[in-house]
C-alpha cells in the first residue's frame, strides 16, 4: 500500500494513473506517458495546467504575503473581488469568498433565509450542492443523502417540472435553490421555459432564485454566467472550482438589496480570499476575459456534438451546454472511462454518460484528438 493509501481517510475511488506533471491541456504520470485532460480536475483547471501568468502570480504573491485573514485589508482581494462582480450578472454588485462550492452555496442559503425572514428551501431531484451537512440537506442525489439529521425546513421537487414548480412555491419559500447543468447526475438540464418560470415566480413570491454556478460560471457553458443563456439573472449565484485555476476558492454573487441586509460578523471564512488564492484568481480572471472563452466554448461544443454524431455507437448523443458536457453512452459500455485513460484520454463518469469538463483554454486540436481516442475506443 501506499502512503497515501495507508494514511489519507479512502473516501474517493482512483483514478488508474498518478499525474506527475501538467501543462495546458496535457497531463503525464511516473513512466511520462502524457495525457488528454478532459476532465481537467472536476472542471477545476480552467486555465490548463500551470498557466504561467497564474503561476507567476502565485509564485510573486507567495513571496510577498503568502496568507493574512479578513481582519485586514488587501488590495488583491479588492481585484479579485471588482474582478468576480465585473464578470457576473449586472445586478450583483458584491461577493463573499469561501474556500469551496459548499461554502458558497451555504453563504447563499443564509443570505436568503435572512433577507426573506422565511426557512423554506425548495431543491430539486438530482442536484448536488455540496458534502457539508447543509448542503447534503439540499441534495437531490439519494446515495449522499445518508447522514442524519437534515437541516429544517428544506424540500425536495422535481427538476424541469414547471408545474411542480408553480405548485411548489409559496410565501412561505426562502429560496428556489437550482444547478441548473446538473453534473453528477449526468449532465441533465432543463428547458429555457423552466428557468424563466423559476425567475418569474420566485419574484412574485418574494421569495430567492439561487444560481449553483459551482462548474457552470466563468464562461464554461458558453455565456459568461449560465442564465445569461434564457436571460434569466437570480438573486444570488454561486461557484467555485476553476475560479482559481485550482486554489481553493469560493464565490457568492450578492445584489445591494441583499448585502445591505448583511451585518458585521453575520457570516465569516477564515481563509476565504486570502491574498495567496485572490493572486491566483486574478491571473485566471484576466486568461478567461482575454481570450473570451465564452465564445470558444459555444464553438467547440458544436464540434464536440458534430463529432460525436459522427462516431456512433457505443456513443449515442451529447448533453450539458459548452464545455460541460455528458457524452451519453450505450450500456454495454460502461468500462469506457478506463479503457479511454488507457488510451490516453482522462474523462470523468457519471450516470450513463462521459463526463467532460476540460480547461476552457483548449483549441479545436485538443476537441479533434479527444474525437480521434473515442473512435479508436469502442
Amino acid at each position: 500500500m501506499t502512503k497515501e493509501e495507508t494514511y489519507q481517510l479512502r473516501t474517493y475511488a482512483k483514478m488508474g494513473f498518478e499525474p506527475v506533471r501538467g501543462e495546458g491541456a496535457y497531463l503525464w504520470d511516473a513512466a511520462g506517458k502524457r495525457h488528454l485532460d478532459f476532465y481537467g480536475g472536476h472542471a477545476v483547471a480552467s486555465t490548463g495546467h500551470c498557466h504561467p501568468e497564474v503561476v507567476a502570480a502565485i509564485r510573486e504573491q507567495a513571496g510577498k504575503l503568502l496568507f493574512y485573514s479578513n481582519a485586514v485589508p488587501n488590495a488583491v482581494r479588492g481585484e479579485a473581488a471588482e474582478a468576480l462582480v465585473r464578470l457576473g450578472y449586472l445586478g450583483h454588485t458584491q461577493v463573499f469568498l469561501t474556500n469551496s462550492g459548499a461554502e458558497a452555496n451555504e453563504a447563499a442559503l443564509k443570505m436568503a433565509r435572512k433577507f426573506t425572514n422565511r426557512e423554506e428551501i425548495l431543491f430539486t431531484e438530482g442536484s448536488f450542492h455540496g458534502r457539508s451537512l447543509a448542503a447534503l440537506s439540499v441534495c437531490g442525489i439519494p446515495k449522499y443523502r445518508s447522514f442524519r439529521p437534515e437541516a429544517p425546513g428544506t424540500r425536495q421537487i422535481p427538476f424541469g417540472d414547471i408545474d411542480a414548480l408553480k405548485a411548489a412555491v409559496s410565501d412561505r419559500t426562502a429560496a428556489v435553490l437550482l444547478e441548473p447543468v446538473q453534473s453528477v447526475a449526468g449532465m441533465r438540464t432543463a428547458s429555457a421555459e423552466y428557468f424563466r418560470a423559476a425567475r418569474e415566480l420566485t419574484a412574485k413570491q418574494g421569495a430567492c432564485l439561487i444560481f449553483d454556478e459551482v462548474q457552470t460560471a466563468l464562461g464554461r457553458t458558453g455565456q459568461k454566467m449560465v442564465g445569461m443563456h434564457w436571460g434569466v439573472e437570480p438573486d444570488l449565484a454561486t461557484s467555485a472550482k476553476g475560479v482559481a485555476s485550482g486554489l481553493p476558492i469560493g464565490v457568492t454573487w450578492i445584489p445591494e438589496r441583499i448585502a445591505k441586509t448583511i451585518a458585521l460578523g453575520d457570516h465569516g471564512a477564515t481563509f476565504g480570499g486570502g491574498p495567496t488564492v485572490c493572486a491566483a484568481a486574478v491571473a485566471t480572471l484576466q486568461v478567461l476575459t482575454r481570450e473570451k472563452v465564452w465564445e470558444s466554448a459555444a464553438r467547440l461544443e458544436k464540434r464536440i456534438r458534430d463529432g460525436v454524431r459522427r462516431l456512433g455507437a457505443p456513443y449515442t448523443g451529447v448533453r450539458g451546454l459548452g464545455l460541460l458536457l455528458g457524452i451519453e453512452v450505450e450500456a454495454s459500455a460502461q468500462d469506457l472511462p478506463k479503457r479511454l485513460l488507457e488510451s490516453g484520454l482522462v474523462v470523468g463518469e457519471g450516470p450513463g454518460v462521459l463526463r467532460l469538463m476540460p480547461p476552457l483554454t483548449i483549441q479545436e486540436s485538443h476537441v479533434d484528438e479527444m474525437l480521434a481516442i473515442l473512435g479508436k475506443t469502442r
